[in-house]
């Protein structure tokens, strides 16, 4: 049974892609900053609940240590948890880039020690299409008028950290993806987007792939996308 963790899983996408994957006979941990809710989500899917805050050290720490003590090894990682904001200052800024991109790189170093023990270890970014210069150029695509600087530049960062963990940790694939446009909270305000569970298909795709599967790559449900 392969062992994963998906960071900000009490809903939305995070949820359907924990539930997904245990649909397919994995031992998930939802990871969840508030433990009312994670606790909730985990009971609710069958899964195991650790309270991990991606902004805090600490909690990153205690998170994985524990996944560590219960399982010996972790062999997918997605990182799923997020903010938007619509606001553009530099406290939003510090808020926004903290979450989608440098609480990857906290999740990531606690976790490669875990990741290096499977034998077949798999690191997924549910980044986007927002975050790239292809997509926010192109007047044919709904980026193009997308007003989330923030939100899009965290993207990119999170996009190109995945790229760059995947040359520096050859063992482990990493890949980043364009989820879809999804009905959450997030995207609540816009009033648009299909079912998390159909997005989620696109996440548990690249989690489970072969041992000689891509890295490296931006995708969406069609295949690789430029950036």
């Amino acid at each position: 049974m392969r062992v994963a963790l998906v960071t900000g899983a009490n809903k939305g996408i995070g949820f359907e892609t924990a539930k997904q994957l245990l649909e397919l006979g994995h031992v998930v941990y939802v990871g969840a900053r508030d433990v009312e809710r994670g606790e909730k989500a985990a009971a609710t899917l069958g899964a195991r609940f650790v309270q991990l805050d991606v902004t805090d050290d600490a909690s990153v720490g205690s998170a994985l240590a524990t996944i560590g003590s219960n399982e010996g090894r972790l062999d997918v990682l997605v990182h799923n948890a997020g903010i938007l904001e619509t606001g553009i200052d530099g406290p939003t800024a510090l808020r926004v880039f903290d979450t989608n991109a440098v609480g990857m790189v906290r999740v990531t170093e606690a976790a490669l020690p875990l990741l290096r023990r499977s034998s077949n270890p798999t690191v997924v970014t549910v980044s986007s299409s927002a975050g790239s210069f292809w997509a926010v150029n192109n007047p044919d695509r709904p980026e193009f008028d997308l007003p989330l600087a923030l939100y899009s530049a965290s993207k990119s960062a999170a996009t190109m950290l995945t790229v760059q963990y995947a040359k520096s940790q050859p063992g482990i694939k990493f890949n980043a993806l364009e989820p879809g446009t999804t009905a959450t909270d997030m995207t609540a305000a816009f009033g648009v987007g299909r079912p998390p569970e159909v997005s989620a298909r696109v996440v548990v795709r690249l989690a489970t792939l072969d041992v000689d599967g891509p890295t490296g790559t931006f995708h969406d449900e069609a295949g690789e996308l430029p950036w």
